[in-house]
This record gives C-alpha cells, structure tokens and sequence, in this order.
C-alpha cells in the first residue's frame, strides 16, 4: 500500500503547478486550465483521504464526483463567458479585458 504521504505531496506539487499557472498567465484558456489542475489536486487528496480514514465507506469517492461535475460546470461557463469576450475584443489577454470599467 501506498504511504498517505506521497498522495498528498503529489497533491500539493499539483495544487502548486495550478497555483502558478493562475498568478503567472494572463491567458483566458490557461487560466481556466490551472484552475481546474488545482481541483484536481483538491480530488487527489479526497481520494486519498477516504481511502485511508474510512476504507470501506465511498463519501470521498461521492465528494469527488460532485467536485469533478462542478468543475465541468465551470469550465463550461467560464469557456462560453470567454468565446463571448473574444468575439468583442479579439483578444484572450486578461490584462487587455476591461469590459466592466465604467
């Protein structure tokens, strides 16, 4: 078996890789693709956490799903908002965007 530790090390290096790539892009696309490296991240340790706390139960199996539809959600939305400010702007560069400045 697979010491808890390496599941969560994996996690945070992952957590990490997302978290850069949020503070780091200014791409739209990119953007969105850290964001959802961070909660798979989020997914790697309520797997292992269940796996190791409660074997024989499925709830972070169940938390994970409901993250994993979730974050499909918002990818969805978040790619229609940003075809949507393409169209205007033709730019994906998050600094260039100023559509809600008065």
């Amino acid at each position: 078996m697979i010491p808890l530790n390496y599941f969560v090390i994996f996690s945070a290096i992952l957590f990490s890789i997302g978290m850069y790539g949020v503070l780091a892009r200014r791409n739209a696309i990119l953007l969105l693709l850290s964001v959802e490296l961070m909660l798979n991240a989020v997914n790697v340790n309520f797997v292992a956490f269940s796996r190791y706390i409660t074997p024989h139960t499925i709830v972070g199996l169940m938390y994970t799903i409901f993250a994993m539809a979730s974050g499909a959600a918002e990818i969805g939305v978040g790619l229609a908002i940003i075809v949507t400010i393409y169209r205007g702007k033709q730019t994906l560069n998050v600094d260039e965007i100023d559509m809600l400045k008065w």
